[in-house]
């Protein structure tokens, strides 16, 4: 039997732990106009922490918690008596036979109160409150990953959005430089200068890059809408992003990287503390061997008239399960098998954190050296663009080497945007790997 004051300690807490939980899950709607503001200014971190607060799956894996906390109330239930009452009333009239009369009719009255106690059943609840409390802690950890999951999603949002906002201003830089282009052509042509054709390629080269334009502008719409749906606001006013795009480059080191990853893990940890609760399950299926023991007693009140006569008893009871056609020895059996299926997974979950730690690594370094190469092709294709356009004011250059030093710096600045976005990404995919939130 557990202490009265470690009772009362663990009711306090569950206590505790409810109203914290009804905080965390206030519907989104009461708070949404105050967590985002029209034009506000947003960056990552606030981001990530709007999500954490309205984002539907925390919510669920939070009222799952719940529920798992009063899981282990209920099995906790067995350490204290059980209390009941009853009160009956009957009205009787007794049927005849051959014309005899059988008795007179009568009425009945009774009332009984029945506490019941379990005495000693081999640490079977005991066992009961372990296992729940062990899956509450796998619902915890449950919980951890999927606020891991949540975090990283914003993130993947957050620098997709950046990623098309920085292609929408290169598109709307080409737009601009064909534009000019055309004018010079078109000056040129005036004065006899340049043929039709040179126009005619300009004006071409515009449109497309109109196009291009429209398309980049589309993409910051749909990641604006991608963001908003990870942060849990699909509704959310217009707002704008601090661009934290800027490259600065960090060592780490795999290995720790990895060990950290098998120690903070939550996923990795669930699968722990649900193996603990198999191990325990085991025990508890076990239990079905032994026999318990079981206290009772009772008053009750009763007559067919009143003043009710009054009556009482108490005893104890011993159960021997004697034979349950071999129902124990399967569930023995089942829980061990689930036991091996868990070690199994988590030892295919290791090795998952291993490729995952070390392929986010790998792409680190890679758009490391991307964001390197893609910086110096954007000023040699700067530079080859101003040589095309003075050869072009010159009149010893041709439209379409301008139209291709143009699409060659468009392409190196993209590439560089890439490589910028893809090196924040590898970094949000090695923090999710290592279990950081």
């Amino acid at each position: 039997m557990m202490p009265v004051s470690e009772i009362g300690k663990e009711i306090m807490k569950q206590r505790l732990l409810f109203l914290v939980c009804f905080w965390l899950m206030l519907p989104a709607a009461v708070a949404a106009k105050e967590t985002v503001r029209k034009g506000d200014t947003l960056d990552l971190q606030r981001c990530i922490a709007i999500a954490m607060e309205k984002h539907p799956s925390i919510q669920a894996a939070t009222a799952t918690l719940v529920a798992g906390e009063s899981k282990v109330g209920q099995a906790r239930s067995g350490f204290y008596p059980q209390l009941s009452g009853v009160a009956g009333y009957s009205r009787t009239d007794p049927y005849s036979t051959s014309g005899a009369s059988l008795g007179q009719t009568y009425d009945t009255y009774s009332s009984t109160l029945s506490l019941s106690q379990n005495i000693f059943d081999f640490g079977k609840t005991s066992t009961q409150v372990k296992v729940q409390e062990l899956n509450r802690d796998s619902s915890r950890s449950d919980l951890d990953s999927i606020i891991v999951q949540v975090a990283f999603a914003v993130k993947q949002a957050y620098y997709g959005l950046l990623q098309a906002r920085r292609n929408r201003d290169v598109s709307r830089e080409v737009v601009g430089q064909f534009q000019k282009h055309l004018e010079r052509a078109k000056a040129f042509y005036e004065v006899g200068t340049k043929p039709k054709f040179d126009v005619t390629k300009a004006d071409v080269d515009l449109s497309n890059a109109k196009l291009n334009l429209l398309k980049a502008e589309n993409a910051v719409r749909l990641g604006q809408v991608t963001l908003n749906n990870t942060m849990g606001m699909p509704e959310a006013p217009d707002y704008e992003v601090v661009d934290q795009l800027p490259f600065q480059r960090v060592l780490i080191d795999v290995e720790e990287a990895t060990r950290k990853a098998y120690e903070r893990r939550p996923d990795l940890k669930a699968i722990g503390v649900k193996k603990r609760s198999l191990e325990q399950s085991i025990e508890l299926a076990r239990k079905g061997y032994y026999p318990f023991v079981t206290g009772s007693a009772s008053y009750g009140w009763g007559a067919s008239s009143f003043p009710l006569d009054q009556g009482w008893s108490f005893g104890a009871q011993l159960n021997v399960p004697l034979f349950s056609g071999y129902s124990t020895k399967y569930q023995v059996e089942e829980a061990r098998a689930n036991l091996d299926v868990l070690t199994a997974n988590e030892a295919l979950l290791r090795q998952t954190i291993h490729q995952e730690v070390k392929q986010a690594w790998l792409n680190l370094q890679e758009a490391a050296d991307r964001i390197a190469a893609a910086e110096l092709s954007v000023r040699q294709a700067t530079e080859n663009l101003d040589l095309a356009n003075g050869r072009y004011a010159s009149g010893v250059g041709s439209p379409i080497e301008v139209t291709d030093a143009l699409v060659s710096v468009s392409n190196a600045k993209l590439a560089h945007i890439s490589a910028l976005s893809d090196y924040r990404l590898a970094q949000a995919s090695l923090e999710k790997a290592a279990g950081e939130k």
